[in-house]
């Protein structure tokens, strides 16, 4: 196990644990990470008490499909970016009816999408309600390595992301 392994599960013990306190439920959209994250919550005892389920949408049809983003947003804003991270999460949140959505899209490599935006790019969105309202916020990364390790890093992000939403608004 890498030492980002290592990470990723203990972020997701904890995680587990504060949702569980909090009665929260988790959605998560997962386009690069393919259902990485979701994967690695499930192997804490208890997940199933706070893992809604996963949108494993890693081709546009399958957002398009499964999240109901339309093709002329993903044309304008692209596969990888931070308007499309927040409205995969947003979307996510509300489809489940979760307390908080994480999302996730980016390029892991080798190759890229043909446009500038290089390998390691990763947009995580994050979106909860919060008085009954949705907010999201969606933050970039730019991770090294090769595929393997660019999507372990996501995931790790993607847990840490969570977690310090649900620090900062509570």
């Amino acid at each position: 196990m890498t030492d980002i392994e290592a990470q990723a599960d203990k972020a997701a013990v904890r995680l587990v644990d504060e949702l569980t306190g909090r009665n929260y439920t988790l959605a998560l959209a997962e386009s690069c990470t393919a259902g990485l994250v979701s994967g690695i919550i499930a192997r804490v005892s208890g997940a199933s008490r706070v893992l809604w389920g996963s949108f494993v949408c890693y081709s546009p049809e399958a957002k398009k499909r499964m999240l109901n983003i339309e093709g002329a947003f993903l044309e304008k804003h692209g596969l990888v970016s931070a308007e499309t991270a927040g409205e995969m999460a947003l979307r996510a949140l509300d489809i489940a009816g979760a307390a908080i959505a994480a999302s996730v899209t980016g390029l892991a490599g080798p190759l890229g999408d043909g446009s500038e935006t290089p390998v390691g790019t990763v947009f995580i969105g994050i979106a909860r309600k919060l008085d009954g309202e949705a907010t999201v916020e969606s933050k970039p990364f730019f991770f090294r390595g090769g595929r393997a390790e660019i999507r372990m890093q996501a995931a790790l992000a993607v847990l840490e992301q969570i977690l310090e939403e649900i620090g900062n608004r509570e």
